[in-house]
């Protein structure tokens, strides 16, 4: 199957200790590798996961990467990146559920 036109949304709201991320990883390499368009989307403990590296280099993959805003604040996360990371609110999330082939979330 070409998925070159298809479109993964993947929603991470665990923190870097949980073993979601390595999943999230897995799915963003796999999907991406495929050549598949990805739109990540950190919400809850998912905003801790921006310090890993390999959350970091997904946007020079082509990824879009989406941070819940409201989780940065309430978790006292400083807004960086903002050239590679769109900081945005659930509204962005609800585009993801309506214009991506498959969301997967990994709660």
């Amino acid at each position: 199957m070409d998925l070159a036109r298809k479109k993964l949304g993947l929603l991470l709201s665990t923190g870097p200790e949980h073993r979601n991320l390595e999943t999230a990883i897995g799915l963003s390499d796999a999907a991406l590798t495929s050549g598949a368009q990805l739109y990540l989307y950190l919400i809850d403990d998912g905003v801790r996961v921006l310090d890993d590296p390999r959350i970091g280099t997904l946007p020079d993959r082509g990824a879009k990467l989406f941070v819940c805003a409201y989780g940065c604040q309430k978790r006292g996360l400083p807004l960086r990146d903002a050239d590679r990371v769109t900081y945005c609110g659930l509204v962005v999330l609800t585009d993801l559920y309506n214009g991506t082939d498959r969301l997967v979330a990994l709660n």
